[in-house]
C-alpha cells in the first residue's frame, strides 16, 4: 500500500534528521536517563533521581507519543525522543505537580518527593510537525546569545513539545567559506554579510552588509555555538531546520563567474537586495553543491532546509519561476535526497508556480497567516494540498505587548485540523521575537497535544496553578484565577475579525506626535480590547496568596500586567494633551505632559526590575562577542540599531522600519524614549509661549547621536516588581472590592 503524503513527508523528515534514540537504548546514557535525563538535571536537579526515562517506538506514520505512570518519588516517562519524554514529564509537572517552566520564568516550588501518578496518562501528538521559530527570531530574540542561553531555550521548547526548530545561527560562516570558491575574497565577503542582528534579512534576500564587516573571530565563534546547538537539537530528537541555497549572491557574481546569470532584486524598504542567482544553470547547481556540503561540514545535515524564493517582492525577471524552483529543489535534492523544503506562508508566499512545479509531497508550508486576516480560510485550496502548519505570529519585532488571538487557536485549528481532506499536519510558533507572553506558549504548544478543542475558559482557569503553585486543598489561588480570567478575556481575548494578530504597542516608543496611533508602522492603529477592563488584572495579581509570589513566573507576569497597564497610559493620555496644545492651553499643556513623564518614569521603574527587559543586558550580550573595543562598538551599534532606527535614514524614515521592533526596556524608556518626547514637548511648549508654529526635528540626527554616544545601562535589575505594581494600582485607584487580602 503507498504511503500518504502526510506519512511520506514524516518519514523523511525524521530519517534524513536521524531525530531520536532507538528504542531500548543501553549502556550509561540510558541508565542516566540520557539526553532527558541531563535536562532535568540542569532545571529539577534536586529531583532528577526521582524521574526514569524509557524510549518508546514511534507510531505507524511517525507519529509522537508519551506516557507518564509511577508512585510517589518514582515517575516513569515513556516517550518516542528525548524532547518528546521531557514534553510528557512537562504535562506531569503541570497537571499532577503543578509546576511549570517557560521562556520567562518558572514555578519550581515542588515537594522533596514527587506527587505519585494517579492514573498513566498517555497523549499522542496529533499532527507530525512542531515548528517553532520565525525568520527573524535570531534577529529579534537575541543576535549574541550565550551557549547557556540556547541551551536553555532548547529545553524549554523540548518541555513544551516542539520538534522541529529553525536555526540561522552559523550561515554566516556557510557563505562566507562557499563563495570564496567563486571569486571572492575574505575581506569582500565579510564586508557583504550584516552583522549578526541583521542577518535574518540578508538570509531572506532582502539587504546586505549593514552593521558589517563582520570579523573572522565572530566567523568562527558563531559557526561553533550554532553547531553545538544543532547537536543538542539532533540529541534531544529534534530536527535543526538550516537554510537552503535559493540563489542569494554577493555583488558582480556574473563578472566574475563565466556562463552565471543573475537578475537584479531591486530595493526593500530602503534597501538594496542581492541579486538572484538563475537556479536553471549550471552554476548554480555548482554554488548550491558547495553551500551544501560546507554547511555539512560546519553544522552537520538536517532533514528539513527552509527556503523562500522571491520573498516580499522579490523579482523574477525573466525567470520561470517554476522552473527556477525545480533547480532549487534539484539542488536540494541532490544533496540532501529525503530533505524536506519547508516554506513559509506570507503575504503570495509560496506562489502557486512554485507548488506546481515541485514535489508538493516533500514541502512543508509553515502558514504565518493562520491567525490573522478573516479571509484565510482553505489553505488546501490556497496551497493546492501541501501539507502545512497551522502558525501564529502574536508579534513582530519582538514588541513586548502582552496578547495574542488565543480564540481563533482553538476554534480555527481543531475544525481545520479534522476537515475531511484537511492537509494540517503540524504548529508552527513564529512570532518575530520570542521570549515573551508565557501563556501563549504553553497554550499554543497544548493545540498538538490536546484531545479535541481547547476550551479557553477551562485552559486559563488552570494556568495560575501551573504558573504559580497552589494554596491549601491543591486548588488555583482564586485572586490568581479572577487575574487570568480578565487576561483571558481582554489581552488574550482578540481575533482576528479586525485583521490583526499582534496586540497594540504603546504610544511612550513612537516617534512624537500629537496624531501617534502606534508605534511601529504596521502595527494596530488603536487598542483591541478595553484597556480599563484589562487593568482589573492589576490588583487581583496584587492579591494572591504571599506564599505564591516567590516564583520568578509570578514575578514576570505581574511585571507585564504593570507594563502593560503603564502602556495604555500613553494611549489615554496623548488625546488630551493634543487638546490642550490645540486650544492653546498651556497650564494644561504643562499639567498633561507632567503627567506623562510620571507616567514614563513608574515604566521605567518597573521594567528596570526584570533581567529581560534590560537595553543594558541586550547591549552587554552584543559587546561580549567582539574581539576589539572597534569591534564591539560595531556589534552594539548593529544591537541597538535594530531596536531603533532598524538601518539607515532612508529605511528609518521612508520605508517605515523606525521603532518596529519597539519595546519597553529599561534605557530605551528613560533613555531614547524620554529623550524624543522631552524633545518635542519642550518645542511645543516653546511655541505656545511664542505664539509660533513648532519647529520641525530631525529624528533620524538625533536618534542616530543617542545611538552613538548615550551611556551604559544597567545589565542587572534593580527594584521590587510589587512594589512598583502596588504603586501604579495606588495611583491609579484600582482597589477592587472584595480582592484585597490585607
Amino acid at each position: 500500500m503507498p504511503l500518504s503524503r502526510r506519512t511520506l513527508l514524516a518519514s523523511l523528515a525524521l530519517t534524513a534528521s536521524g531525530a531520536g534514540v532507538a528504542a531500548g537504548s543501553t549502556g550509561a546514557a540510558a541508565r542516566e536517563g540520557g539526553e532527558a535525563g541531563r535536562a532535568v538535571g540542569r532545571l529539577l536537579p534536586g529531583h532528577k533521581d526521582q524521574v526514569e526515562f524509557r524510549e518508546a517506538e514511534r507510531r505507524p506514520g511517525g507519529v509522537d507519543w508519551f506516557r507518564v505512570s509511577g508512585g510517589e518519588g518514582a515517575i516513569v516517562v515513556e516517550g518516542t525522543s528525548p524532547a518528546v519524554q521531557l514534553t510528557g514529564l512537562h504535562w506531569y509537572l503541570r497537571h499532577a505537580a503543578r509546576a511549570s517552566f517557560s521562556w520567562n520564568g518558572a514555578q519550581t516550588r515542588l515537594s522533596a518527593r514527587l506527587p505519585a501518578v494517579a492514573e498513566p496518562v498517555e497523549r499522542t501528538a496529533n499532527v507530525r510537525h512542531r515548528f517553532v521559530f520565525n525568520d527573524t527570531n535570531e534577529g529579534y530574540s537575541g543576535p549574541y546569545r550565550t551557549w547557556g542561553q540556547w541551551e536553555r531555550t532548547l529545553d524549554v521548547l523540548a518541555l513544551h513539545g516542539y520538534n522541529e526548530v529553525f536555526l540561522s545561527l552559523g550561515a554566516d560562516a556557510v557563505y562566507h567559506r562557499a563563495f570564496q570558491d567563486f571569486g571572492y575574497t575574505d575581506a569582500e565577503l565579510r564586508a557583504w554579510i550584516p552583522g549578526p542582528a541583521h542577518q535574518p534579512w540578508w538570509l531572506l534576500q532582502n539587504m546586505s552588509g549593514f552593521g558589517g564587516p563582520v570579523s573572522r573571530q565572530l566567523l568562527d565563534a558563531r559557526a561553533a555555538l550554532a553547531r553545538r546547538v544543532a547537536d543538542r537539537a539532533r540529541a534531544l530528537g529534534m530536527t535543526p531546520v538550516l537554510p537552503g541555497y535559493f540563489g542569494t549572491v554577493p555583488p558582480g557574481f556574473a563578472d566574475r563567474n563565466p556562463g552565471a546569470r543573475t537578475v537584479p532584486q531591486g530595493d526593500w524598504v530602503g534597501f538594496r537586495r542581492p541579486d538572484w542567482l538563475d537556479p536553471r544553470g549550471e552554476v548554480f547547481a555548482r554554488v548550491a553543491a558547495r553551500f551544501y556540503a560546507v554547511q555539512g561540514e560546519l553544522l552537520g545535515t538536517s532533514g528539513m532546509y527552509k527556503m523562500d524564493l522571491l520573498h516580499e517582492g522579490g523579482q523574477a525577471g525573466d525567470v520561470p519561476v517554476g522552473e527556477a524552483a525545480r533547480a532549487v529543489e534539484a539542488a536540494l535534492r541532490t544533496a540532501r535526497p529525503n530533505a524536506v523544503w519547508a516554506m513559509l506562508g506570507w503575504q503570495n508566499n509560496p506562489r502557486k508556480e512554485i507548488l506546481d512545479a515541485v514535489d508538493r509531497d516533500r514541502v512543508f508550508v509553515v502558514d504565518g497567516l493562520s491567525d490573522r486576516f478573516p479571509t484565510v480560510t482553505d489553505r488546501e485550496a490556497d496551497w493546492g494540498g501541501t501539507p502545512y502548519a497551522f502558525g501564529s505570529i502574536w508579534n513582530f519585532g519582538g514588541h513586548t505587548a502582552m496578547g495574542a488571538n488565543t480564540p481563533d487557536w482553538a476554534e480555527l485549528y481543531e475544525k481545520w485540523r479534522t476537515e475531511p481532506g484537511s492537509a494540517l499536519d503540524g504548529i508552527a510558533l513564529m512570532p518575530e521575537g520570542a521570549d515573551n507572553n508565557p501563556a501563549a506558549l504553553a497554550l499554543f504548544s497544548d493545540l498538538a497535544w490536546t484531545e479535541g478543542r481547547v476550551d479557553l475558559a477551562d485552559w486559563f482557569a488552570e494556568w495560575p496553578a501551573y504558573r504559580y503553585g497552589t494554596g491549601p486543598g491543591g486548588r488555583p489561588d482564586p485572586q490568581a484565577v479572577a487575574a487570568w480570567d480578565v487576561l483571558r478575556r481582554t489581552a488574550y481575548g482578540t481575533t482576528r475579525a479586525d485583521s490583526w494578530s499582534e496586540p497594540h504597542d504603546g504610544l511612550f516608543a513612537a516617534r512624537p506626535s500629537l496624531t501617534a496611533r502606534s508605534a511601529a508602522a504596521w502595527s494596530p492603529q488603536q487598542l483591541r480590547y478595553d484597556a480599563e477592563e484589562f487593568a482589573r488584572a492589576l490588583p487581583a495579581l496584587l492579591a494572591v496568596d504571599p506564599a505564591l509570589r516567590g516564583g520568578s513566573g509570578y514575578r514576570y507576569d505581574l511585571l507585564d500586567v504593570t507594563r502593560q497597564v503603564l502602556s495604555h497610559r500613553s494611549r489615554q493620555l496623548l488625546p488630551e494633551i493634543r487638546a490642550a496644545y490645540e486650544t492653546k492651553d498651556r497650564g494644561r499643556f504643562a499639567e498633561l505632559t507632567g503627567e506623562w513623564f510620571r507616567w514614563l518614569d513608574l515604566l521605567e521603574k518597573a521594567v528596570a526590575t526584570d533581567a529581560g527587559h534590560l537595553l543594558g543586558r541586550w547591549t552587554a550580550e552584543a559587546r561580549a562577542w567582539g574581539a576589539t573595543r572597534e569591534e564591539r562598538d560595531r556589534l552594539a551599534y548593529d544591537a541597538e540599531s535594530l531596536l531603533t532606527v532598524w538601518g539607515t535614514r532612508q529605511g528609518a524614515n521612508d520605508g517605515g522600519l523606525r521603532d518596529y521592533a519597539n519595546r519597553e526596556w529599561s534605557g530605551l524608556v528613560s533613555g531614547l524614549y524620554a529623550l524624543r518626547w522631552r524633545t518635542y514637548f519642550d518645542e511645543l511648549a516653546a511655541a505656545l509661549a511664542e505664539n509660533r508654529a513648532p519647529r520641525q526635528q530631525d529624528w533620524y540626527a538625533l536618534e542616530e547621536e543617542w545611538l552613538r554616544g548615550h551611556p551604559p545601562y544597567a545589565t542587572e535589575p534593580t527594584g521590587d516588581i510589587v512594589r512598583v505594581a502596588e504603586e501604579v494600582r495606588d495611583e491609579l485607584g484600582l482597589h477592587a472590592p472584595g480582592l484585597d487580602r490585607g
